[in-house]
């Protein structure tokens, strides 16, 4: 099982490690309410941004997970990642997010796309699962497109403040036949 260092895709952008100097960038992609969620910890100094960049390298070094800033040049646009990593299942979770500017250029969608191939050839996986809330159909788009089957929906699974949230379940199996233009 291999950490590649980079995964280029075709349409020109780049999959690499997150690394100590994008902490600006983490720290500016985790101000919107929205994004700080995503962080699973406070991510509001560049002390805290280096600490997210640092637990990154900590779950690929003990091959629990797999992050990777989605680049264009160096500027990071993005983040996609295979979690909870089990090779007695070999199962994964997917997850994705993009900074306001790229949102609705495809970055996510190419992202998710590169990271499938890569968890299912190199990494020798053979099922990647992902969850989006219910009311957040861009998400939805980016899960089809990348070949994700729905599944079903998981009530009330999430809760931000005093509000729960319906979570869409799907997957993607090695042997689904995906289109990826």
């Amino acid at each position: 099982m291999s950490g590649a260092e980079e995964l280029p895709t075709p349409q020109g952008l780049l999959l690499r490690p997150w690394r100590p100097d994008d902490a600006p960038a983490v720290l500016r992609a985790f101000v919107p309410e929205e994004m700080a969620r995503q962080a699973g910890r406070s991510v509001t100094t560049v002390t805290e941004a280096l600490d997210w960049v640092a637990a990154r390298d900590e779950e690929r070094a003990a091959g629990t997970a797999y992050t990777w800033a989605v680049v264009s040049g160096d500027v990071p646009l993005g983040s996609v990642a295979v979690a909870a990593v089990n090779h007695v299942h070999d199962t994964g979770w997917v997850s994705y997010w993009t900074v306001e500017s790229a949102r609705g250029r495809g970055v996510a969608l190419t992202g998710v796309r590169a990271l499938a191939r890569w968890a299912f050839g190199e990494l020798g996986l053979y099922r990647l699962e992902l969850g989006h809330r219910t009311n957040n159909p861009a998400s939805c788009r980016v899960a089809r497109r990348a070949g994700f089957a729905v599944e079903g929906v998981d009530r009330q699974k999430l809760r931000y403040g005093d509000e729960r949230f319906d979570v869409e379940r799907h997957a993607r199996l090695a042997t689904d036949p995906v289109n990826d233009d």
